[in-house]
Order: C-alpha cells, then sequence, then structure tokens
C-alpha cells in the first residue's frame, strides 16, 4: 500500500472512531446546560408522576410514602396530599383537575385542586387492574392509560385479574375503557403530541418505545418501533423531541427516534416534566430525588 493510500484509510478510520463516540456520547444539543442541573431535595422513598399545572407548578408522587407533593414556581415544597391511593402517574386535565393512577387498589382519581377526589375508573369489566401506571390525556379529555403488573408490599390482593399488561383508552365521560393494545410486555411511560395524531408508549420490560396513530375513533394504529430504549416517564418539547427516563440517565431523541442529547443525573430518573411560568425547566423525579434543569426549549405538555 502506498503513502497516500495510508493516509487516507488512517483518516477514514480517525473519522469513524470519533463518529462513533459521538454517537455514544451524544452531546446537549444546544438545548441545555449540564452544569446547572440542580438538586432540589433527596429525602424521598420513590418519587414519580410529575405534572405541571396551569401556573407551573408541579405535582409530584412519593408513592411508597402515599403522598402528591407540590414543588411551586416559588421554589417552596409543601404537601398536596396525604393518602393519595398509592398515586403513581399524573396529569392535569383541562378542569385542574389532578388525574392520577391510584393503583392501591386499581383506580384512577380525579383530584380536584380542593383536594376532593372523584373516583372515575375503579375496574375493566368487573375485573381490577393490574395496577394503572402512566397516564396522557388529550384536548378532547379522553385518557390513555398504562396498566403493567408490578406486585407492591402494601397490596392485600394476592393474585391478579388481568391476563396481560395492556393499554387502555378512556373516552371522555364514559365509564368503561377500551383495551387499544395488548400485544407489549410491560407497557410504562405514555405520552401524546399536542395535536393529537400520536401516541408514544415505551415497553420498558422489552426495551423499546413505539409510536402510534390516534385514529379517529381514539383507538391506535400504525405501530411504528421509534427506538430501542424503554422508558418510566416521558415527556415532549416544542421540538417535538421526546424525554425518556432510563438508567443511563435522560435520553433526548428527536421525532425519527434518534438520540441528540443526554442528560446525566446522579440519581435514576423515574419521570420528567416541563415546569415554571414559561415552561422551559426540566422537572426530574429521580427515586429519592428530585432536580431541575433550565432548558432552552419549551415543553408542549
Amino acid at each position: 500500500m502506498n503513502i497516500s493510500k495510508l493516509k487516507l484509510v488512517i483518516l477514514i478510520m480517525v473519522y469513524s472512531s470519533a463518529s462513533s463516540a459521538q454517537d455514544a456520547n451524544p452531546g446537549t444539543a444546544n438545548l441545555f446546560d449540564q452544569n446547572e442541573l440542580k438538586l432540589i431535595a433527596s429525602d424521598f422513598s420513590f418519587t414519580e408522576g410529575c405534572s405541571p399545572d396551569k401556573q407551573g407548578n408541579v405535582f409530584f408522587t412519593d408513592q411508597p410514602n402515599d403522598k402528591i407533593w407540590k414543588y411551586g414556581t416559588d421554589g417552596k415544597l409543601s404537601v398536596f396530599m396525604e393518602k393519595s391511593g398509592r398515586s403513581n402517574g399524573t396529569y392535569f386535565d383541562a378542569k385542574g383537575n389532578l388525574v392520577t393512577c391510584a393503583d392501591q387498589d386499581g383506580e384512577l382519581w380525579a383530584i380536584k385542586p380542593d383536594g376532593k377526589v372523584d373516583v372515575i375508573l375503579k375496574d375493566y369489566q368487573g375485573k381490577q387492574f393490574n395496577g394503572p401506571n402512566d397516564l396522557w390525556i388529550n384536548s378532547n379529555g379522553d385518557i390513555y392509560f398504562t396498566d403493567p403488573y408490578y406486585k407492591r408490599d402494601y397490596w392485600t390482593r394476592t393474585g391478579k385479574d388481568m391476563s396481560s399488561n395492556d393499554v387502555y383508552y378512556l373516552p371522555k365521560g364514559a365509564k368503561q375503557p377500551i383495551r387499544v393494545v395488548n400485544d407489549l410486555n410491560t407497557p410504562n411511560g405514555i405520552v401524546g403530541t399536542p395535536d393529537g395524531k400520536y401516541l408514544y408508549v415505551a415497553d420498558i420490560g422489552a426495551g423499546k418505545t413505539y409510536r402510534y396513530s390516534i385514529e379517529a375513533d381514539g383507538k391506535l394504529g400504525g405501530k411504528h418501533l421509534l427506538m430501542s430504549y424503554g422508558s418510566d416517564g416521558m415527556t415532549l418539547d416544542e421540538k417535538g423531541n421526546i424525554y425518556l427516563t432510563t438508567g443511563k440517565g435522560v435520553l433526548i431523541l428527536n421525532a425519527k427516534g434518534e438520540m441528540i442529547a443526554q442528560i446525566k443525573v446522579p440519581h435514576e430518573p423515574s419521570n420528567i416534566c416541563f415546569s415554571g411560568k414559561d415552561k422551559d425547566v426540566l422537572f426530574i423525579t429521580a427515586r429519592k430525588a428530585i432536580y431541575t434543569l433550565p432548558m432552552k426549549v419549551k415543553g408542549v405538555e
């Protein structure tokens, strides 16, 4: 091999190595400054289910302690509710009610601002749910939620009624949901696009996240494997990027499923949302801790 060809081979090898390193270690994609990640508190048992209200305050759950907390835009922490039905995932509806996955008895609750609880869903055709885990509400008020089985030490039941871990659709005002996905391992995180066209569902047990088309009747079609990463909680930003909570931190992928950035978090993240008056502060629940991170992009939930 002559010298010119040798130089060309070396140049290609160096370029390929650099490209691989960049893929393995994604940067910030000009979305945030890693150094601005801030620990807010770290004395919880297991934080989950964070959702912002219209003012940008965040409500999140500490499931083992059966509490829902509020982190205000003023930076203050306070307990919003004791005895929360062991709520896990949460989402605010258009009326300002905090809808929660109360998995103590496999229910969906709507908690009013004054703390009054309405049980909006108790069972599926007389059978108890595995344990509603995460939910998303579209602009019409329809609810989509995941129902994986994670045996809890506080349950009094010894078995399960459901034979599979599925995704359900509850039309606004309906008394019973419709099963819309029944072929996943362990569906967990779920979030939809603001225009109501697509729904993302993370199969955390299989390490995959799928995109579905939301049909006119609310059912799902066009199942598409978007990325080979599972996730606990998820959120979206105004650019259509998808934020996953994983053992590798918060992974940010574009709408094509390509990883563009990674947020390193000392505690493994479990859920995520955009908060603050301008929806430009990322709020991260991470097991015993909660974190915030200023962003250069806004959330859309």
